[in-house]
């Protein structure tokens, strides 16, 4: 009996390895095909042309293009995160990697809700050249980047560079299905805090644009997981401000940039 024992240990241990091993190919697959998908949709806004705009995105359509944009931008993010649960569950000690996904990813479902009405009711005026939308998408954009300096981004940046408070705060509790998905949850809402003003952004700008997702997918990734993170976050509030108050002063100028 000891040696059958012996033996199911290391496949067990094996097989943990395996499933750690695959997680980075796994979520770094999601986040390809959210591009492939966002980039699809881009395409088709702008080329869709009157047809497009008679034709509004129904709440489906966008509640899975709010899915693929976030796949691409946040999971290359949070990468180390997910890293770290799967070596911790291929150890027996907290419960599988895809109830820790799901919980953040449930968090960031329902946010497509509010982030749709908002779609929809600047949609239209931001097509039809109206100031006030554009100036809409101006304070959108100052908000964020005074919200790229402020100390509750600052608090959820920290948390998110070094997620360990959070493992800690679940402890055992992480074992069972519902403190995996919790966990998830939790960690999704510091996430929620370090990047809703840029999601707001692009919603605010009702855009699309594979030029913005890349450019704040790259400020995302790199504020979270480079050394300097903290200093490149603080950094590219100029950046929004200047465009902010520029689409203030010029609102028709958003046409431009997105």
């Amino acid at each position: 009996m000891a040696d059958a024992g012996a033996q199911v240990a290391p496949r067990s241990t094996q097989g943990g390895a395996a499933a750690w091993r695959a997680t980075p190919l796994v979520l770094l697959a999601l986040a390809a095909a959210g591009w492939w998908w966002s980039v699809k949709v881009a395409a088709d806004m702008s080329g869709g042309g009157m047809d497009a705009m008679a034709d509004p995105m129904s709440l489906g359509a966008f509640v899975v293009a709010w899915l693929a944009m976030m796949a691409a931008m946040m999971l290359p993010a949070v990468l180390p995160v997910v890293k770290l649960y799967a070596l911790a569950a291929a150890r027996g000690t907290v419960a599988p990697v895809p109830l820790f996904v799901a919980g953040y990813l449930a968090l960031w479902t329902v946010l497509a809700g509010p982030a749709y009405l908002a779609w929809r009711a600047l949609e239209m005026p931001l097509a039809d050249g109206e100031a006030w939308a554009g100036r809409v998408a101006g304070m959108t954009l100052l908000a964020a980047a005074a919200w790229q300096v402020s100390p509750v981004k600052s608090a959820c940046l920290r948390h998110c560079r070094s997620p360990m408070g959070v493992f800690l705060r679940f402890g055992g509790d992480a074992r069972r299905p519902g403190g995996a998905v919790r966990m998830g949850v939790v960690h999704g809402a510091y996430c929620v805090g370090c990047c809703w003003a840029l999601f707001a952004v692009l919603v605010a700008a009702a855009s699309m644009s594979v030029l913005w997702l890349v450019a704040f997918t790259a400020l995302i990734f790199a504020e979270k997981n480079l050394p300097a993170g903290e200093r490149i976050a603080r950094a590219a509030a100029p950046a929004l401000a200047a465009l902010g108050a520029a689409l203030l002063v010029a609102p028709s100028l958003i046409p431009h940039i997105t």
